[in-house]
């Protein structure tokens, strides 16, 4: 019988002993005892452990994806509206606020997006007229 599965045997607290012996004797015995200890797998609370908490993520992430659905439709119908200031001229006004600047917002992203392309595609253009300059410029390849 080896001494892994001995202390296998034993179960944790006894690994755990080990591990706290080694860092009294020398620190890098411990070390390579915890490393051990978490590259085998054997300080885990059993294999469902990592998969429950794979599926509390997952349900996070969907509550999160539905909660931005429902917000993501802006101030205008959407699921989130400003509380009213009892003057219904205001309301109306800032809801129009609101609606025009989301769209202006959405106007500069476009903006913005086309600018980086057409910065990409001047780049790309220089990129390419140095290499055909380059290609011109080297002698003929000898067979």
């Amino acid at each position: 019988m080896t001494i892994t599965e001995k202390l296998d045997e034993l179960g944790k607290p006894a690994w755990i002993a080990l591990m706290i012996v080694g860092f009294i004797v020398w620190w890098p015995i411990g070390l390579l005892t915890l490393a051990f200890l978490i590259w085998s797998g054997r300080m885990m609370c059993g294999h469902r452990s990592v998969e429950r908490w794979q599926e509390k993520i997952n349900r996070m992430q969907a509550r999160m994806d539905r909660a931005r659905d429902r917000m993501g439709s802006g101030f205008g119908g959407g699921f989130w509206q400003p509380p009213s200031s009892g003057n219904r001229a205001f309301d109306e006004y800032r809801m129009e606020t609101l609606r025009r600047l989301e769209e202006e917002q959405r106007e500069f992203q476009d903006f913005l997006a086309r600018l980086r392309m057409a910065k990409d595609k001047a780049e790309f253009d220089q990129f390419m007229a140095d290499r055909r300059r380059g290609s011109e410029n080297a002698p003929p390849a000898q067979a």
